[in-house]
C-alpha cells in the first residue's frame, strides 16, 4: 500500500507538472504559429537530430542507473555530476567545430551560427542532469513542477516578444536557451545538494558500464527518430519540414505528456519491486492498460478533428499539415508501449538486450524508411506507423518474458480497447462528413460536437463492454485499493 500511495502521489505531482507545462507550451506554440512562417520551424527541426546526439552522450546512461542502483551515495552523484560537466563542454566543443559542415550539408548559410548558439543548452544541462536524477529517484515531482513552470513561462514570454519583433528563427533559439537557463537556476537554489570534487573511479566504472550501452542504444534510437527531418530537410525543403515537424510537435504533446509524467514515476516505481515479479507484472499490466485505455481514444479521435483543428488553432496556412498529423497520431499509440515495455528492461539490469534490440529494431527500421522513399512524404509517414507498431512488438516479446507476461497475454489485455477505439473512430468520421457536407458549421462548433460524440460511443461501449481499464480507473477515482 506503501507503494501504491507513492506511485499515485508522484503520478498526481508528475501530471499537474506536465499538464501545466504543455499548456504554456501548447499556447505559445500556438502564437509563435501565427507570427513566424513554417520554414523557421523547419530550420530549428534541421538541428534536432544533433541536439539529441549531444543530450544523449552527455550523461553516457549514467543517471539512469543512478535511479536504478539502491544505494547510492555522495561518491556516486558527484561523480555523475562532474564527468557530465567535462562531457558537455567536449561535446558542444565539437558541435561548435563542425557548424559550418551542418551548414553546408543543409546548405543553408545562417545554420551555422544557429547551432552555435542553441547548443549552449549541452553547457546547461549538464549542470543539472544530477539535480533532477536526484528528485526523480526521491519521485520529488512536486518540486520539479514548481520549477518548471516559471521556466515555461520565461521562456515563451522570451520567444513571443523576440518573434513579434520580427527575429524569425532567432526567437525559437532564445526561447529554448532561456527555459533551460532558468530551470537549471532554480535547480541550484531549491535543492540542497552540493557536489563534492571527486571522481570516483569504482563508481564511475560502475555506472559507466551500465549505462554506455543505454547511450548506444539511444544514439540508435535518436539517429533513426531524427532521420526524418534529416531526409526532409535534405531532400523536400525547410517548409515541408516545418509542417512535418508542427504536425509531429502536436501529436506527441498529449502523448509525451502522459507517457513521460509516467516514465519518471513508474522508472524508479518498478526498480523498488525489481525482485518480485509478480508485483512488478501486475503493476505493469494496470499501468499499460490504464495508458492506452486513454491514450487509443485521444489520438484516434485527433484524426478525426485534424481539419478544423489545425485551422482554427494555427490558421490556414498550416492546413497542408493536416494528412501529416493524421497519420502520425496512430503511431503516437505505440509510443507509451515502448516507455514501460523498455523501463522493464532496464530495471531488470539488461542494458545488453536494451542495446541488442535497438540494432534489431534500427536495422528494421532503415529498411523501411530506404523502401517508403518511392512513395514520397507520405510513404516516410506511414513507414512510421509499421515502424511503431513492429517495434512493440520486439520489446514487448522479450520484457514480457521477464516478468511472465508473454506476448499473447498482453494482446489479450489490450485488443478490446483498440476494436472500441476503430469502431468509435468509424462511427465519428461518418457524423463528421454529414456535418461537413449538409452544414456550414464553424470549427469552433465542430471541434467540441465531433470530439464530445467519439468519446461517448468509446466509453459507452467499454462501459458495456466491462473493459478492464475502465472499471480500474472507477476504482481509482472511487478511492478504492487496487492489487499493487
Amino acid at each position: 500500500m506503501e507503494l501504491r500511495k507513492k506511485t499515485i502521489s508522484g503520478l498526481i505531482w508528475t501530471f499537474s507538472q506536465q499538464f501545466s507545462v504543455q499548456i504554456i507550451y501548447f499556447i505559445v506554440q500556438i502564437v509563435l504559429a501565427r507570427l513566424l512562417a513554417p520554414s523557421a520551424f523547419g530550420l530549428i527541426a534541421m538541428l534536432q537530430i544533433f541536439l539529441a546526439l549531444g543530450q544523449s552522450l552527455i550523461d553516457s546512461g549514467m543517471t539512469s542507473s543512478l535511479i536504478r542502483t539502491q544505494n547510492v551515495g555522495q561518491k556516486d552523484y558527484s561523480t555523475v555530476f562532474f564527468i557530465n560537466i567535462i562531457s558537455s563542454v567536449g561535446i558542444y566543443a565539437i558541435v561548435f567545430f563542425c557548424a559550418p559542415l551542418i551548414a553546408n550539408f543543409y546548405d543553408i548559410p545562417l545554420l551555422k551560427i544557429v547551432v552555435r548558439v542553441y547548443c549552449l543548452t549541452f553547457i546547461i544541462q549538464g549542470l543539472v542532469g544530477v539535480q533532477t536524477t536526484r528528485l526523480t529517484k526521491e519521485m520529488n515531482f512536486k518540486l520539479q513542477m514548481i520549477m518548471q513552470i516559471p521556466s515555461s513561462i520565461i521562456g515563451g514570454v522570451v520567444g513571443i516578444v523576440l518573434a513579434y519583433q520580427g527575429y524569425g528563427v532567432w526567437s525559437l533559439v532564445w526561447m529554448n536557451l532561456a527555459r533551460a537557463f532558468v530551470f537549471m537556476l532554480q535547480h541550484w537554489f531549491y535543492t540542497d545538494w552540493r557536489p563534492i570534487f571527486i571522481i570516483d573511479k569504482e563508481r564511475l566504472k560502475y555506472h559507466f558500464n551500465f549505462g554506455y550501452k543505454l547511450t548506444l542504444s539511444g544514439l540508435l534510437d535518436v539517429i533513426y527518430t531524427n532521420s526524418y527531418n534529416l531526409i526532409i530537410g535534405k531532400l523536400f525543403s525547410s517548409t515541408q519540414l516545418g509542417y512535418y515537424n508542427q504536425a509531429d510537435t502536436f501529436r506527441m504533446l498529449p502523448v509525451n505528456n502522459l507517457s513521460s509524467a509516467l516514465g519518471k514515476v513508474t522508472y524508479p516505481m518498478f526498480a523498488s519491486i525489481i525482485d518480485d515479479d509478480a508485483k512488478l507484472k501486475m503493476a505493469y499490466k494496470k499501468i499499460m492498460t490504464q495508458v492506452l485505455f486513454w491514450i487509443i481514444p485521444l489520438m484516434l479521435s485527433l484524426t478525426v478533428i485534424a481539419k478544423p483543428l489545425f485551422i482554427f488553432v494555427l490558421g490556414e496556412q498550416w492546413k497542408p499539415a493536416v494528412p501529416y498529423f493524421q497519420i502520425l497520431c496512430v503511431a503516437a499509440i505505440a509510443y507509451p508501449l515502448h516507455v514501460y515495455n523498455l523501463n522493464i528492461i532496464n530495471v531488470k539490469g539488461r542494458s545488453d538486450l536494451f542495446l541488442r534490440l535497438e540494432i534489431i529494431k534500427k536495422v528494421v527500421g532503415v529498411a523501411v524508411i530506404v523502401f517508403s522513399l518511392f512513395w514520397g512524404m507520405t510513404g516516410l509517414l506511414v513507414a512510421q506507423v509499421l515502424f511503431s507498431f513492429s517495434a512493440v512488438y520486439i520489446n514487448t516479446y522479450y520484457s514480457g518474458r521477464m516478468i511472465n507476461y508473454p506476448l499473447k497475454e498482453q494482446l489479450t489485455d489490450i485488443y478490446p480497447m483498440f476494436l472500441t477505439g476503430a469502431i468509435a473512430t468509424a462511427v465519428s468520421w461518418l457524423l463528421y462528413n454529414f456535418l461537413t457536407q449538409s452544414y456550414t458549421l464553424p470549427n469552433v462548433v465542430q471541434i467540441p460536437a465531433v470530439s464530445t460524440f467519439f468519446f461517448t460511443i468509446y466509453l459507452g461501449i467499454s462501459f458495456v463492454g466491462k473493459i478492464t481499464a475502465l472499471q480500474d480507473f472507477i476504482m481509482i477515482i472511487s478511492k478504492k485499493p487496487l492489487l499493487f
